[in-house]
């Protein structure tokens, strides 16, 4: 029995440790991955917009699914492992600039935005994600900068465009 009490108040507290210094880790966070591909611009925006096909290329996301629009705006229900991720197209100026939002209109621990910016380079496209979002949960964004990375997302869906394409890149942060 002593030694449940001491496993028991061991993970309490360690759950309070990490509650404590996720309070003090900011809510917001902004994080900036970039891939340069041997593609053109064009075909590059086409898998990129093309949202609703995001599932055969990218394995974190399992399924993607056009809803009904929301002030004027797409809507998109993507489902990833655990949770279903509801985002809005806030702004699209092909081939150059794609903006998405987490629609936290109905509660959420986590939203923000993903900025998708394709440029030419060297007679392919550099492509930049930047993940402007945020985290309620202290316990969460204790997680999310110390054991997950504020960047894990970002390459993770830059290495399969990547691969998409046949290509083996590695992403650069800024």
């Amino acid at each position: 029995m002593k030694w449940v009490v001491i496993v028991g108040g061991g993970a309490l507290a360690l759950v309070a440790v990490i509650t404590l210094i996720g309070a003090f880790v900011p809510r917001d966070h902004r994080a900036t991955s970039t891939v340069v591909l041997r593609q053109p611009a064009d075909s590059v925006w086409k898998v990129v917009r093309d949202l609703g096909g995001v599932p055969a290329w990218w394995p974190e996301i399992k399924e993607s699914v056009r809803q009904p629009d929301k002030e004027g705006h797409e809507v998109w229900r993507q489902k990833m492992s655990g949770w279903d991720v509801p985002l809005i197209v806030i702004e699209s100026a092909p081939p150059q600039r794609l903006v998405t939002e987490i629609d936290t209109s109905a509660g959420g621990a986590f939203g923000g935005t993903w900025t998708y910016e394709l440029t030419p380079d060297s007679g392919g496209t550099r492509i930049s994600v930047t993940e402007a979002g945020w985290i309620g949960n202290p316990i969460f964004r204790f997680l999310s900068r110390f054991v997950f990375g504020y960047y894990g997302s970002l390459d993770g869906y830059l290495k399969a465009l990547g691969k998409k394409f046949g290509e083996d890149v590695r992403p650069v942060h800024s």
